[in-house]
Order: C-alpha cells, then sequence, then structure tokens
C-alpha cells in the first residue's frame, strides 16, 4: 500500500473570520525560500510587501502583521498572494513561524497578530 502525505492545505490554519472577505487581503509577498500556508508574515516598512516574520530583522519584517493563506513560491520579485490580515482566529499549531525562534519573540509576535485582531487559538 502506498503512503501518502499531504503538506499543509490553503486556509488550514483558519478557525473563523470577519464576515465575507474582509479578514482577507491582497498582498505582494517577497521570499526568499517557498513559503507554506500559514507562515507567520512581516511586513517591509519602505516597499508595503510581505515576506516571512523574522525578529532578527530591523526593516519592519520584526513585527508580525499577517498569516500566509497558500503556498507561496520564492520569488525576489514579488508575488500576489492572499493574507490574512485583519479580524480572525487562527489555530496556532497550524502556523508557520521562523525555525530559531525563541519562546518570547513568538509571545511578542502574538501580541502584535492581536493587536491587529487576528487572535491565535
Amino acid at each position: 500500500m502506498t503512503l501518502l502525505t499531504e503538506g499543509q492545505h490553503a486556509g488550514e490554519f483558519l478557525v473563523s473570520e470577519a464576515t465575507g472577505t474582509r479578514a482577507r487581503a491582497a498582498v505582494t509577498v517577497v521570499a526568499a525560500s517557498d513559503l507554506a500556508p500559514g507562515t507567520v508574515l512581516g511586513m517591509v516598512t519602505n516597499t508595503g510587501v510581505y515576506t516571512a516574520f523574522n525578529p532578527d530583522a530591523q526593516t519592519g519584517e520584526q513585527t508580525a502583521k499577517a498569516i500566509l493563506w497558500a503556498a507561496c513560491e520564492a520569488n525576489s520579485a514579488g508575488v500576489a498572494a492572499a493574507a490574512i490580515v485583519r479580524d480572525a482566529e487562527v489555530n496556532g499549531a497550524e502556523l508557520v513561524w521562523p525555525e530559531d525562534l525563541e519562546a518570547g519573540e513568538q509571545t511578542a509576535a502574538l501580541a502584535q497578530l492581536a493587536a491587529v485582531g487576528i487572535i491565535v487559538r
């Protein structure tokens, strides 16, 4: 028998969201590597593009602002994507964080997401 292993599906992390599509937005994502659905995103302040949350950065992406809806391939020029940016509840066990994230950094990021109305359960 063949064993199949599925990756995370688009929006699998979502518990609930605001009526309609108020919780989602079209964003531009710049990625150094492929990003999975549920990746926590920060926004580069001077360009407005989103990238994987990086607590060690100094250009804006050190602040958690959104969660990537669907997989995004690496692209240094930027690619259109959908993200949860406000008014939603998400499953914390389904979120994708940087591998070297420390507990205090994650706690701060959870507070940053709560500030924009994204509640992690």
